[in-house]
Parts: structure tokens; C-alpha cells; sequence
């Protein structure tokens, strides 16, 4: 390695690269999220050490770790990314703030859900900002937003983060979803303890929304009769496979409302409320307080207020 090169010749490509770098432990992962190949990241990342004159990685066949003074120039690599996406905002905020694309994150459980609704309403309002859509879990939407890389998530609260504001939009109650046939569709209401003794169908570990239905419902996930290796929970993909699982008899599941809302003409299945007090959650508009284009999450907001969904209780 030659060391002493002057770091002035670094790029804001190569700072990416190697915070993509330290946020996925993975050369390969790495460069798919930041569209390159891996080759490609790979020598810019090893330019830029030598730039610098310090290894910033320990490289490994099993993993990839940063040094002690990898983890500071992350950091500062960081805030260098951050400011330079300030110089861009402060351009932007001097434009119409509605004419940009708008780069909007939304939780798995959200998103086909709202998005379908929301998007025609946003243009009625900003026809000229496009919304660049992102779906995926909140812990990966949670760095996207701080690091720039998403203007405002829509994501279910809590949700605390140092410098994010956030916006209550509504409270979403949640449904059971059963099998025509089951016993409990007889019932007007169903309590959560009542779904402890059944197969109950779930999200897989990563989506908030299989922690809340737990929360509501911690028998759910317990193993059958206290056999080992016997599970009463199954786990889905997505809602909607789990939603198929259950119009076709395999067990019953909790839904969001909005999710649940598209088994009302399947014969297969009964929806069903929970006893009061009935769970549920409350969906929050997420962005950057320092994101100059406040018009725009007004737009979001309004947009989503007017989002015809019966079911739940929008905030004011």
C-alpha cells in the first residue's frame, strides 16, 4: 500500500461507498445498494484507503469489520454526506418545492395498502412531483432517511430518531382473520387470548407489525401444547400470502384493517373485531427537520387525510 497520497482527490462516490460498506458489512451488498459493481466498489474503496493512507476495513472471508479508525472516518464520511445533501436542499428551497420527485419510504405492511390511494391524491395536489417509492422494513428505512437517502417515510410509531420529526396521520385498528368454517367465526368479537390455542399465522422476524400483533397477543407465538419443535405460528412473506393461507384453511391471522378490508367479499374467510380494548396502531408521516421543502410533507399529509379509508380514525 502507498501512503501519504493527498486525501483532497476523494470523491462523495468513494464516502458513500464506504459507509454503504459499514452499513452492510458485505462488499457484494454493498454495491447492489449503491447500483455499482462489486469490482467497482471494491477499487474505489481500496483507492481511497490508500489516498488516506489507513486501512479502514479488516477484511475477512466470513465478515468484513471496520478499524478503530475506519469507525471515525465513517462517522465523518457521515456528516460530509449529510452536508453536501444540505447544499442541495438549500438550492432546492429556493425552487417551487413542489416540483421535485420526492423520494418516499413506506413499511411493508403500508404501503399497498396506501400508496394506491395516496398517490392519485398527491397529484391532484403537486402534479409536477413525482413520488420515488421505497418499501422495506423500518430498520432499513430508518438510516435511509437520516443518511439522505429518502426525504420522508411513512412508518408506524413509535419511531425515535435524534433530528426526525414525525406526524401522526391515523390510528389503525386491528381484525382477525378466520376460516369460514372455524368455530370462533360464530363469535361477534373475539378476545386475544382466545386466538392463544390456534395456529396463528404471522409476519416474519423484521416487520414492527409482528411485534405488535405479539404485544397484543404473546400466546401467539408460544410452541403447541408445550411440545418443542411443534409451532402454532406459521410465518408469511407478505400479508397477502398470509391472507391466502387463510382462505385456504391453514390457521387465522391479525390484519391491519386496511389489509383486512380486501377479505370482505372472500367467502372463505370471516372478519372479526378484537374485545375492546381493541389493538391497533398509529401510522406517522417521518422526515428530516432540517428537509427544506416543507410544502411537500404538507402535500403528503393532506394527501393521505383524504385517503378513503373508512376503517380508521385519521388525526386532525
Amino acid at each position: 500500500m502507498t501512503y501519504g497520497k493527498d486525501p483532497t482527490t476523494m470523491t462523495l462516490t468513494e464516502l458513500r461507498y464506504i459507509v454503504a460498506v459499514a452499513d452492510k458489512r458485505h462488499f457484494g451488498q454493498a454495491a447492489e445498494a449503491c447500483h455499482v459493481s462489486q469490482p467497482t466498489l471494491s477499487v474505489a474503496v481500496k483507492r481511497l484507503e490508500e489516498d488516506l493512507g489507513v486501512i479502514l476495513f479488516e477484511r475477512s472471508r466470513s465478515e468484513i469489520s471496520l478499524t478503530p479508525v475506519g469507525e471515525r472516518v465513517v462517522d465523518q464520511a457521515k456528516k460530509a454526506l449529510a452536508e453536501s445533501a444540505a447544499v442541495r436542499e438549500v438550492a432546492c428551497a429556493s425552487r417551487d418545492q413542489l416540483n421535485d420527485p420526492l423520494r418516499l419510504g413506506a413499511i411493508y405492511t403500508i404501503g399497498p395498502y396506501l400508496l394506491p390511494q395516496l398517490i392519485p391524491r398527491v397529484h391532484e395536489r403537486a402534479p409536477k412531483m413525482q413520488l420515488l417509492i421505497s418499501e422495506n422494513y423500518t430498520h432499513e428505512l430508518r438510516p435511509r432517511l437520516r443518511n439522505n437517502e429518502l426525504d420522508a417515510i411513512l412508518v408506524a410509531l413509535p419511531f425515535d430518531e435524534p433530528g426526525i420529526e414525525t406526524l401522526p396521520l391515523y390510528h389503525e385498528p386491528f381484525n382477525i382473520l378466520l376460516p369460514t368454517s372455524h368455530p370462533l367465526s360464530q363469535r361477534e368479537v373475539i378476545a386475544p387470548g382466545d386466538l392463544e390455542q390456534e395456529t396463528v399465522l404471522l409476519l416474519g422476524p423484521g416487520h414492527c407489525f409482528r411485534d405488535q400483533v405479539l404485544e397484543a397477543c404473546p400466546g401467539c407465538a408460544q410452541e403447541s401444547g408445550g411440545q418443542p419443535g411443534l409451532q402454532r405460528s406459521l410465518e408469511g412473506a407478505s400479508l397477502e400470502t398470509i391472507r391466502m393461507m387463510v382462505s385456504s384453511g391453514v390457521g387465522t391471522t391479525v390484519l391491519p384493517c386496511s389489509a383486512a378490508v380486501a377479505s370482505q367479499n372472500d367467502s372463505l374467510v370471516t372478519l372479526r373485531p378484537f374485545t375492546a380494548p381493541v389493538p391497533g396502531r398509529d401510522v406517522a408521516l417521518a422526515w428530516r427537520k432540517s428537509f427544506p421543502r416543507p410544502k411537500a410533507i404538507e402535500a403528503i399529509a393532506e394527501a393521505v387525510r383524504a385517503v378513503g379509508m373508512s376503517c380508521v380514525m385519521k388525526f386532525t
